[in-house]
């Protein structure tokens, strides 16, 4: 029998109606494979059930200390109930209303029964929905600022370490002047450094939607109050404080609050997830130069054919999830622009979507980031074996100074390095040897003025500039006043690991 004839009754598309059934549901791979259990919680059902529990009772207490006829026992039933909830009820009141809010609604009202008279008095739907929205975003920001903040203090490690090893700098890709490692790396930093500032300042910002009602007016409220301007007014800044959001409830409204702030945080996510590209797409080129490593675990497989590759599969990884974040903008641009007066629901399902996956994705990124960082390994001989392939070239000007201080004829001398340099070149590319550049200078009687002292022209640490007094003053000036300012934040546990 062939082969091929075990195919013959085999639907290689499909499935027998009764194989795997407990497989068959489609599973994100953002949250089944990479998410962390920090970041999922936060968007969990958990989460933002009883996040709208406890705007209900925010609402319900302030409403009484309003002068509103809401007992103390329907105030504690709530305050006893915010954590028992009951999906599968909730999922059937839903599916009786057709509308989710209302579902738990009834779902609490059974848990609080002598609250239901006064859940959700005087609300609308987004009085739940767009405060927790906000409530979710501000934890998940939270939650990046402490991880942008321990990236930043695990790279300053890996930046002052190799301060003053020089290595080559590449311009288009192409040899430049020499850099340091270490002064590299700071420009990693201060991309996250400038995404740090932008997470810090909608942290600062980011207010609350509050309590305004179907349209923004606060119509329903101002009716419960007999036409009470200030209590209106105190209402709304009640609820907000006692959610975490003292003095920040946003200044109008239509039934939602503006989605401009969804586009301004995918955009701070989109910049982080940008400054992750960059750095790992250095680290990639790095190590094809076999310059610079990511960390590689003693049983990792690189390739599954290929059993002595070391890919940066770390890295790679980083970059695919920042290219997924880079997309996401545009997204909550079109859906802001399309909010026709004071709302409509084409909002809804993309923002389910895009604001908890881009904050997923932010966060697997900066947990690479740190792993990447905290375990990547320069080897500094392949670094100087580079460097002194090109120094040559980049040292003839120094060479040419110093002949002409003992007397040369700088018009005599710039051509013979020219020719030199062609030569040297042509032995490079044409021949695949290594630079012989200052063996012709050495032989050549014009340069002797320079014979005895050549290795000292060529000592690589004499063409990084400021290289490394820039990467201390960086440290020290821009990154350790975060790092005193953020202290707090260093010692927080990552939860999840990297698993590659």
């Amino acid at each position: 029998m062939s082969s091929s004839s075990l195919f013959e009754d085999i639907d290689v598309a499909g499935l027998p109606d009764d194989a795997l059934l407990d497989h068959r549901k489609y599973e994100h791979p953002l949250v089944q494979r990479y998410a962390t259990k920090e970041m999922s919680a936060i968007f969990s059902p958990a989460m933002k059930f009883t996040t709208w529990r406890k705007l209900w009772l925010a609402l319900a207490e302030s409403e009484k200390e309003l002068g509103l006829d809401i007992s103390a026992e329907q105030l504690q039933q709530m305050k006893d109930n915010l954590y028992n909830i009951d999906f599968d009820k909730a999922d059937e009141y839903e599916s009786k209303f057709r509308h989710d809010v209302m579902g738990h609604v009834h779902a609490f009202g059974d848990a609080a029964p002598k609250a239901m008279p006064i859940i959700h008095l005087g609300a609308t739907s987004c009085y739940v929905g767009d405060n927790t929205d906000i409530v979710q975003l501000k934890e998940a920001l939270k939650l990046v600022k402490t991880k942008l903040v321990q990236t930043l203090a695990i790279l300053k490690k890996f930046a002052s370490t190799h301060a003053d090893v020089p290595t080559l700098g590449f311009t288009h890709y192409q040899p430049a002047q020499l850099t340091t490692v270490g002064k590299r790396c700071t420009l990693w930093m201060q991309d996250l450094l400038l995404d740090y500032d932008r997470v810090k300042h909608e942290l600062d910002n980011l207010p609350m939607r509050g309590v305004k009602g179907t349209t923004g007016t606060q119509a329903t409220f101002l009716e419960l109050f007999d036409g009470d301007h200030a209590k209106v007014k105190e209402l709304n800044r009640k609820v907000c404080a006692k959610m975490g959001f003292e003095n920040k409830c946003i200044a109008v409204s239509g039934q939602t609050y503006t989605r401009k702030i969804d586009y301004h945080i995918l955009t701070l996510l989109s910049g982080i997830a940008q400054s992750a590209y960059k750095m790992c797409g250095d680290v990639r080129l790095l190590a094809n130069l076999k310059e610079v490593e990511e960390p590689f675990a003693k049983n990792q497989i690189g390739s599954s054919a290929m059993a002595y590759k070391r890919n940066p599969m770390r890295s790679e990884r980083c970059c695919s999830l920042a290219r997924y974040i880079m997309g996401l903008p545009p997204g909550a641009a079109a859906t802001h622009a399309n909010q026709w007066f004071e709302r409509t629901l084409d909002d809804s399902a993309i923002r389910r979507i895009i604001l908890p996956e881009g904050f997923l994705a932010v966060d697997v990124v900066l947990n690479l980031l740190m792993n990447i960082a905290d375990g990547m390994v320069v080897w500094p001989k392949v670094v100087e074996k580079h460097v002194r392939e090109e120094l040559p070239f980049m040292a003839t000007e120094v060479i040419l100074m110093e002949c002409v201080k003992a007397g040369g004829d700088r018009q005599e001398l710039h051509e013979a390095i020219r020719l030199h340099s062609m030569d040297a070149g042509k032995v490079v590319k044409g021949e695949g040897k290594s630079n012989d550049l200052l063996e012709r200078i050495a032989k050549d009687p014009l340069f002797v003025a320079v014979h005895d002292k050549l290795d000292t022209l060529v000592d690589p640490k004499l063409f990084i500039g400021r290289a490394r007094e820039q990467t201390e003053e960086f440290l020290e000036e821009e990154i350790d006043p975060i790092l005193e300012m953020e202290k707090g934040l260093l010692g927080k546990e990552v939860v999840d690991g990297v698993n590659v």
